[in-house]
């Protein structure tokens, strides 16, 4: 069942769970996500990135939109880390039913304006909008773009450009990072900032850079209003991981030999991100 963002998170929001959006850049792996929700009942969002869709081709929409119509779990397309308003256009032509327009690396009034532009767009052919307000790290250059330092989300910024922009969703930074933390790199999450927001603001609010995070952290931090957490580089390294391992084998050469291991094993994450977000079994909410 295809949705916008807005009708997935507004029943995360006020259940008290987190929808996962796993980024997929190939149809084995939107296949093994897709699989993976239906088997756990829980609602999806599948993301791409403009680099992932470049890698994919947009003629791949076609075929994610068609599964998703088929999917017994409600699930929203999302374009993930917009960077302009030209390509906003571009995914909303394409048939994402949720876009966001990364701001973040702008002043705030740059950040307000374009993100109120993008809304006023999307909104007039129902797709929904998610903004981003402070930044995410980065931990590699296989990483999504992020900042060199993060800086914090001020919960009374997160006020005001909620309302001057009228987005469906925020992603807020709290101490996340894009990619795969080094060993010197020590993830912490800022649970109490996270209070401090939920109590100001009251729509759905989203965390990117999810991956290599403890679980206990990212568990309480849906305990304390997340709603969307952004899963991208773990369901990766589990299905290249396996890949690896598959291709040690060099007499294979078929994919239907190949890809089948290496998407039950990012399957296997998957479903341990579903269960940590209290997302399995939320579908019948629906």
């Amino acid at each position: 069942m295809l949705v916008n963002g807005r009708e997935l998170l507004s029943v995360a929001h006020e259940n008290n769970f987190a929808v996962p959006a796993f980024n997929i850049s190939d149809y084995a792996m939107l296949n093994g996500v897709v699989e993976i929700s239906e088997e756990k009942d829980a609602p999806l969002i599948i993301a791409i990135h403009p680099d992932e869709l470049r890698h994919t081709g947009v003629d791949i929409m076609e075929s994610i939109i068609a599964r998703s119509h088929r999917a017994s779990v409600p699930v929203a397309v999302h374009f993930d880390h917009g960077a302009t308003f030209e390509q906003i256009l571009l995914a909303i032509q394409t048939g994402f039913t949720s876009v966001m327009i990364d701001g973040s690396m702008l002043p705030f009034a740059e950040n307000v304006a374009i993100t109120r532009k993008v809304v006023e767009a999307a909104h007039a052919v129902g797709v929904s909008v998610e903004g981003e307000l402070g930044t995410i790290g980065r931990t590699d250059d296989e990483a999504e773009d992020g900042a060199a330092s993060i800086i914090y989300t001020e919960p009374d910024d997160a006020v005001t450009f909620v309302a001057d922009t009228g987005v469906d969703s925020l992603a807020i930074a709290i101490g996340t990072s894009h990619g795969i933390y080094p060993a010197h790199m020590k993830p912490e999450l800022k649970l109490d900032l996270l209070q401090r927001i939920t109590a100001k603001v009251s729509l759905p609010l989203v965390l990117h850079g999810g991956s290599g995070n403890p679980d206990d952290e990212i568990g309480q931090s849906v305990k304390l209003g997340i709603n969307k957490i952004n899963i991208s580089s773990d369901i990766k390294v589990a299905y290249h991981q396996k890949m690896r391992e598959v291709l040690a084998d060099t007499s294979l050469r078929e994919p239907n030999s190949i890809q089948p291991p290496c998407i039950e094993a990012m399957k296997v994450v998957a479903a341990h991100k579903i269960d940590l977000f209290d997302a399995a079994g939320k579908a019948s909410l629906y």
